[in-house]
């Protein structure tokens, strides 16, 4: 069947509230971990991750982090005003418009627009002031400028002024574990609005272990946007448009990739880990067949389009060669790819994820990895106890 027309309450699945996770395990390596391999399920932990992976494992780690995306502002009535930072104007690259010194101009979400007419709306505690206006709005989206005094980078003001964004499925306020918690231990750069959850599990010391075991990591980056809490609302995914977000990948992650293909598995820990390695699979595809416009820009339906596409070792020595020519050290850009029954992995051996909302693309991602056996997977895991979502349990599964 061509991905267009699958409709999504063909994989989807009844979730009750109760299993949703809400608040993190007491540690971070102490979830649970559901194991789906040839020789059908295991009930596992988190900490024995490092036992469930042969030697020789590449994991690729998304080291995104979350930034304080949610902010409060209020009318001279009293009411608030929630506005939920998205993406910089013109798709800047996030690392430049979070660094902005007096002003920047962002896509958001609002709440409560109906009691706001519009007015400027002012932060000032300790007497710096910080404001928002509305210029522009598009599909239930507002352009916002911000403007602020004393010359720090807009990263700070939203540090100071706004609040760590939970997924609002978890119906809660942040509290102050949530600043260490809805990140993980290694993310380095800023920008995502929701967490790679699958590597809130790893610690450490977990990390250790699985180097003492013969398992490395590479890191990639994807700033994960609003839109991976998106339902799909169509009857078919024809209707449904793929968030677009910002993806860097290094030098020295491609050629761990390349150098990987074939010695053994390459396990993503996560969906965004999953989408930007195979988007970077695209873009070299792209490179080869000499229709790439620039750096990354994977569309949603890209890879279905393909007649012949590129041996996967070929399309990676295309982007290395596109990095020589320009000197670079990194490949920048944007994917919108959809991974949905009918993908053909071209990089992914393994997965770590967490289990997902119902009616998500997330959910069809896991279809199209180990196919009908994602409804086993998910049956157990709602029959043995295993919490859902952001906070909730892990799976490693074999495509």
């Amino acid at each position: 069947m061509d991905p267009k027309d699958l409709r999504i309450t063909d994989h989807t699945y009844h979730l009750p509230y109760e299993r949703i996770a809400t608040r993190p395990p007491a540690e971070r390596d102490s979830a649970r971990l559901l194991v789906c391999g040839p020789d059908g399920l295991k009930d596992r932990w988190f900490n024995e991750l490092a036992q469930e992976l042969p030697a020789g494992t590449l994991l690729v780690l998304n080291d995104t982090r979350v930034i304080h995306a949610r902010i409060r502002f209020r009318r001279a009535t009293g009411a608030v005003i929630e506005c939920m930072v998205l993406c910089p104007e013109g798709d800047r690259p996030l690392e430049e418009a979070l660094n902005e010194p007096a002003g920047t101009r962002w896509w958001c979400m609002l709440g409560n627009t109906k009691r706001w007419k519009g007015e400027e709306l002012v932060l000032e505690p300790e007497g710096r002031r910080f404001a928002m206006r509305k210029l522009d709005e598009r599909n239930g989206e507002f352009l916002i400028e911000f403007r602020w005094e004393g010359g720090k980078p807009f990263l700070d003001q939203l540090d100071r002024f706004g609040a760590v964004p939970l997924p609002p499925y978890m119906r809660r306020e942040a509290m102050p574990d949530d600043e260490e918690r809805y990140n993980t231990v290694f993310g380095v750069h800023p920008g995502s609005v929701a967490a790679p959850t699958a590597s809130l599990h790893l610690t450490p010391e977990l990390l250790q272990a699985m180097a003492q075991g013969g398992i490395s990591t590479v890191p990639v980056t994807l700033h994960v946007g609003a839109g991976t809490f998106l339902p799909v609302k169509g009857n078919t995914m024809r209707e449904h448009a793929m968030h677009r977000e910002q993806v860097r990948i290094s030098r020295g992650t491609v050629e761990a990739l390349l150098r990987q293909l074939g010695k053994g598995p390459i396990v993503p820990v996560g969906t965004t880990a999953m989408r930007t390695m195979e988007s970077l699979y695209w873009f070299g595809a792209d490179l080869a067949a000499g229709t790439s416009m620039g750096g990354m820009q994977v569309d949603q339906w890209r890879p279905y389009a393909a007649k012949a596409p590129v041996e996967t070792n070929t399309a990676l020595e295309e982007v290395l060669h596109w990095l020589d020519q320009r000197g670079a050290d990194h490949v920048a850009g944007t994917t919108a790819l959809l991974i949905a029954p009918g993908y053909r992995f071209r990089l992914a051996d393994g997965l770590v994820t967490n289990f997902h909302q119902p009616h998500s693309t997330l959910l069809l991602l896991v279809a199209a990895f180990i196919g009908p056996r994602w409804k086993q997977v998910y049956a157990h895991a709602l029959d043995h106890g295993y919490r859902f979502l952001s906070y909730g349990d892990g799976s490693l599964l074999w495509k």
